[in-house]
């Protein structure tokens, strides 16, 4: 069983939990887990933390293949105000904030955040994870991803996906601890230099991961991955998302990084129903089973 140590506050990931997502940038990609208004963040974040949510991983840039590179400053000046808002209107709230830059993370984690959530796994702020282990008791979120959001779909080659995916996280994790990070997140980076292909390739050998014994955080939310093969768009990829968080969790995922919190925590509370009746064996007599049409 994992527990993170969130700034003093314990996490139990005994059960998978779910990070609900709010981007302050007018360019994410799925409009509804947008706003750059505070009174919207805060009703926004409510409702997440009414569903279920355990983590609010707020963003303050996008990092869709077609969207524009943005400071640290941009981002802080998106995100503080937000921020501020959030840890004021839910003081026990765990605050996640996804950021590249060992600036952001220090200005945020200063003023309330308590996680921090890196798409580049230090590969962008060579500051970064040093930054973090100074922090204290600050789990890091290290995702794998090749180059920048901009270029990243120009980097899906791999002689084996699972096999240099497993190295990186092995290297980074290494100098994670040496900086002083006591719990580190891995995320394989669904369609972050993966093709359709290999995301689907990654999901059915994630539990290759657990080798790792490191927290397995999985975010496939409305993305192409899901959207693409049924031939729909992010706003019609509710069901497919649910889907598929559900294998991801049947897989050994232990955080869902999602838009829609309500539908995650059905899923997460599904799937745990159905290990605890196989683990016991299932019902002993079928006779006491009814069926309703």
């Amino acid at each position: 069983m994992f527990t993170l140590n969130c700034k003093g506050r314990l996490l139990s990931l005994e059960k998978p939990v779910v990070m609900g997502i709010i981007n302050t940038t007018p360019d994410s990609f799925f409009t509804k887990g947008r706003t750059t208004e505070v009174n919207t963040a805060v009703d926004m974040a409510g409702k997440m933390l009414e569903n279920g949510a355990a983590i609010i991983d707020i963003g303050g840039q996008s990092t869709h293949p077609s969207s524009t590179l943005h400071s640290a400053d941009e981002e802080l000046e998106r995100l503080m105000p937000i921020l501020d808002s959030l840890v004021h209107a839910f003081p026990e709230i765990i605050i996640s904030v996804d950021t590249f830059y060992a600036k952001v993370a220090a200005e945020t984690i200063r003023a309330g955040a308590s996680i921090i959530n890196d798409i580049s796994g230090g590969n962008l702020d060579d500051n970064m994870i040093e930054t973090v282990g100074a922090m204290g008791n600050v789990p890091y979120v290290c995702m794998h991803m090749r180059g920048t959001p901009q270029t990243m779909k120009t980097l899906a080659q791999y002689e084996n996906l699972t096999q240099e995916i497993l190295d990186f996280f092995i290297q980074k994790t290494e100098r994670c601890r040496a900086a002083g990070i006591k719990d580190v997140i891995v995320d394989p980076g669904f369609s972050f230099a993966k093709n359709l292909e290999q995301n689907y390739e990654l999901m059915r050998h994630l539990p290759d991961f657990r080798i790792l014994d490191k927290p397995i955080l999985v975010g496939i939310s409305r993305k192409g991955m899901i959207y693409h093969p049924l031939g729909t768009n992010g706003e019609e990829a509710l069901n497919g998302t649910t889907v598929v968080n559900t294998i991801a969790l049947l897989n050994g995922a232990n955080i869902l990084r999602v838009h829609d919190v309500k539908e995650a925590r059905e899923a997460v509370k599904l799937v745990e129903m159905y290990k605890r009746t196989s683990l016991r064996g299932g019902t002993t007599k079928q006779s006491h089973v009814s069926y309703f049409f």
